[in-house]
């Protein structure tokens, strides 16, 4: 069997996965690595999550063809007491985002975290909604994150819930390096 170069999409589609079971980000990383081996270019943007260290991350940036930018501290978010810094930091994470889906240079960008600092109002959900609208015609957009706006749903080509049923985390489980971070 010979190997095809990838076709280009002719239609970029827009993706989310939101919901408060696990795996969102997961999902994600399942789609860059697909891209990744049919020799697309991925961009990927982490919002929130700074200089935590993520395995998929560590991996990631082993590969050819993907480049990430994370922003934000390695300390959780408090909605109820968002520091002027945690604001700035989700303007920077969109404006990499906007810069990285506008330049050309990628067929996947992935805004990891992204409907989780609309819900927080670290960004605005306007300034989330344009970038959707002034996505080029062949980008697929996947954006991720608890709490995803009807709007943003209603724009996406593709939604997918994680719906949490049981979680080790509420029996007192907590995050397990190399299996959930």
């Amino acid at each position: 069997m010979t190997e095809r170069a990838p076709e280009p999409s002719s239609r970029g589609l827009v993706y989310i996965f939101t919901g408060d079971g696990k795996g969102k980000t997961s999902a994600a990383t399942g789609v860059v690595l697909r891209a990744l081996g049919h020799g697309m270019r991925v961009h990927i943007t982490y919002f929130m999550k700074g200089a935590y260290p993520y395995g998929e991350r560590a991996m990631l940036s082993k590969l050819p063809s993907v480049t990430m930018a994370s922003f934000g501290s390695a300390k959780f978010v408090d909605p109820a007491n968002i520091k002027p810094e945690e604001i700035e930091q989700a303007r920077l994470a969109l404006a990499t985002a906007r810069e990285a889906m506008l330049s050309g240079n990628y067929d996947l960008v992935v805004l990891d975290e992204v409907n989780v600092a609309v819900a927080f109002k670290l960004i605005g959900l306007d300034e989330v909604i344009r970038l959707i609208e002034d996505k080029p015609k062949n980008v697929e957009l996947i954006l991720t994150g608890r709490k995803a706006d009807t709007k943003l749903v209603q724009m996406a080509d593709t939604v997918t819930e994680m719906l949490k049923i049981k979680h080790p985390y509420d029996e007192g489980v907590l995050a397990r390096k190399g299996i959930d971070y």
